[in-house]
C-alpha cells in the first residue's frame, strides 16, 4: 500500500525524504495524505489518489509511522464500512495493509484536488463535528481533477456502487 504524504505531514511523523513512487498497481491501494488545522484542531485528509475518495481522522496523538498507519487503517476501515464499502476494503486494502510504502505527492493535480477538500472539509468542520458526515459531503463534491479520468474506472465503479 502507498501512502503519499505531504511534506508537513512527513514532518510531523518524522519521516525522512519521501521517494517518487509510481501508481500502485491496484490503484485502491494508493492513498494521499495531508495534514491541516481548523478551529485549533489537527484533522489529516485521506484520498485515495486515483479516486479522491476521501475520509478525514483526527490528528492530535498521531506523532509516529505505526500510530500513523494504525489510525489509517483503522479509518479507512470504518468510514468504508459506513459507506456501505466494506466489500472492497477487505478483499482490495486489508490484503496489502502489511507493507507500506510512504511517497511524495503523485502530481500537482491531486494536491490541488486534495487542497479543495481541505477548504471544503473546513467549512464543513464549522458547522458539523461528525469526521464521518464531512467526508461523506466531501465525496459528493465535483473535482475537476476527475474530470479527465475515465468513466469506466473500475475504481470510481466499485467506490460508488
Amino acid at each position: 500500500m502507498i501512502i503519499r504524504l505531504s511534506v508537513k505531514l512527513a514532518t510531523k511523523l518524522k519521516i525522512g525524504k519521501l521517494p517518487s513512487v509510481q501508481l500502485a498497481d491496484n490503484p485502491i491501494n494508493d492513498w494521499s495524505a495531508h495534514l491541516f488545522t481548523s478551529n485549533r484542531s489537527q484533522y489529516i485528509i485521506l484520498c485515495n489518489t486515483v479516486s479522491m475518495y476521501s475520509c478525514l481522522m483526527f490528528g492530535k496523538g498521531i506523532s509516529n509511522e505505526s500510530t500513523f498507519i494504525s489510525q489509517t487503517l483503522s479509518t479507512i476501515r470504518e468510514f468504508m464500512d459506513a459507506d456501505g464499502n466494506e466489500s472492497v476494503y477487505d478483499t482490495c486494502i486489508a490484503p496489502s495493509s502489511g507493507l507500506f510504502t510512504f511517497a511524495k505527492a503523485l502530481n500537482r493535480s491531486v494536491t490541488g484536488s486534495m487542497n479543495d477538500h481541505i477548504h471544503g472539509a473546513k467549512l464543513y468542520l464549522e458547522v458539523n463535528n461528525s469526521l464521518h458526515d464531512v467526508g461523506f459531503q466531501l465525496n459528493t463534491t465535483p473535482l475537476s481533477s476527475l474530470a479527465n479520468r475515465s468513466p469506466g474506472n473500475a475504481l470510481n465503479k466499485s467506490l460508488t456502487a
